[in-house]
């Protein structure tokens, strides 16, 4: 964990995003705190950490989420030497995916 990020303020918003209930309120208390466009700056990098999971290429990633080579770039050093919270997230959701 990047010691810069962690303090009381950001343990408040992520104790906060904690207690969201079902995807109706992560909507409702992520359109208050977020811009649109911030939201699917976000919900594009989980895209783009999955396709890279998968193998895709640049070229076809930037096709399919309109990410820039730059923000796929970025996405990709996370996954390779991050935190690993791509993969951490990636794989609940394949888990989850799969139980279904």
């Amino acid at each position: 964990m990047n010691s810069k990020l962690k303090d009381d303020m950001t343990d408040k918003l992520f104790e906060a995003i904690l207690l969201l209930e079902n995807i109706e309120e992560c909507y409702n208390f992520f359109e208050d705190i977020c811009t649109i466009a911030e939201i699917k700056a976000l919900a594009q990098r989980l895209e783009v950490a999955s396709m890279l999971r998968k193998g895709k290429t640049y070229t076809e990633i930037s096709e399919v989420t309109g990410a820039s080579t730059a923000t796929i770039s970025r996405v990709n050093r996370a996954l390779n030497y991050g935190a690993d919270g791509y993969k951490m997230i990636l794989d609940r959701l394949e888990n989850k995916k799969g139980s279904r």
